[in-house]
């Protein structure tokens, strides 16, 4: 098959290859996918750098854990009835080391979901990493039908699959921005307000419209924001971070407790099993009405991966970079 691959790890032009690898095998309990998109996300790029010192988990590594395609053989004992069928793919690396930056991945058979036929693959290969952290991050502490939910970096990949899940669950959703001129690219059909935190007051703001404050707040930057979440939380509100800027991050502590605010932090791939299978139906539900969409700022042939992860690397502008898989 043809595939990308790193056996050190390093700049993306230096350690990618892209050539022929043996086609894999599913075992017992997995299932083979060809992958049609196969999705990057900042996870897998930090990966092959070596973030915060991490080493080659395994010897040669096939990078990205999410995809979309089509199931084309089963293991041993595997529902033959579903060759044939198109799915999304989460966790192919997760733990493993072949991915699913290649014409096939082998993942456990519960990791490759039906994706109904009206759906497009660019969405499928987008449900993974985002949209089971989005949905963790919404759901993990209980329903959110006539809560208000705080954004933060709704143009992100999870960010803006969370607003999305937290409107078709029954919240009222107020989402930040950078920059007073991205509020323009907000769905106004999913926030019910859009606040930018390079405005004078994002608190005041945001105040104005949650007037007890918010009950869940999704968090990218608990780093930057931790004082402006404080300022906004009602009582016993949940603040929900996937992410910060600041290795060590500083908390107003004591407000926060008088306050009795719950910090939950997520790191997508330890998840509990049962939580990314709940999540894997929530978000295929969801999709299948319309619910979720995804914004694709780039598509880069499986030859030009290197490119794609730089893309991902540089983090500038919103939207998901995927690599077409030949």
């Amino acid at each position: 098959m043809l595939a990308s691959w790193y056996d050190d790890q390093g700049p993306a032009a230096d350690v990618l290859h892209v050539g022929e690898l043996p086609d894999p095998v599913p075992g017992p309990g997995e299932v083979r996918v060809r992958v049609t998109v196969s999705g990057v996300n900042p996870g897998d790029t930090k990966k092959r750098r070596g973030w915060l010192g991490s080493s080659m988990p395994f010897p040669r590594v096939i990078p990205h854990s999410d995809a979309a395609g089509v199931i084309d053989a089963v293991g041993a004992g595997g529902d033959a009835r579903r060759v044939g069928q198109r799915v999304w793919v989460y966790g192919a690396q997760s733990y493993r080391p072949f991915g699913t930056a290649a014409q096939y991945t082998v993942v456990p058979e519960n990791q490759a979901v039906p994706l109904p036929d009206h759906l497009g693959d660019e969405l499928g290969a987008s449900l993974g990493i985002p949209g089971i952290t989005a949905h963790r991050t919404v759901f993990a502490d209980g329903p959110v039908d006539g809560r208000m939910v705080l954004v933060h970096g709704v143009l992100g990949g999870v960010g803006s699959l969370a607003a999305q899940l937290a409107h078709w669950a029954g919240a009222t959703v107020i989402a930040t921005v950078r920059r007073t001129a991205d509020l323009h690219h907000v769905d106004p059909a999913v926030v019910a307000h859009a606040v930018a935190l390079d405005t004078g007051d994002p608190a005041a703001a945001i105040r104005s419209y949650a007037l007890r404050g918010v009950d869940r707040i999704i968090e990218v930057a608990l780093s930057d924001n931790a004082d402006l979440d404080n300022a906004v939380a009602a009582n016993n509100a949940v603040i929900a971070a996937y992410a910060t800027r600041a290795d060590r991050t500083e908390i107003p502590f004591w407000p926060l407790l008088f306050n009795n605010v719950t910090l939950r932090l997520l790191g997508s791939d330890d998840f509990p099993g049962e939580a990314k299978g709940q999540a894997a139906r929530d978000l295929t539900s969801a999709a299948a009405v319309g619910a979720l969409s995804v914004d694709v700022r780039e598509r880069y042939a499986l030859s030009d991966i290197a490119k794609a992860h730089d893309h991902v690397d540089a983090g500038s502008g919103h939207g998901r970079i995927l690599v077409t898989i030949p």
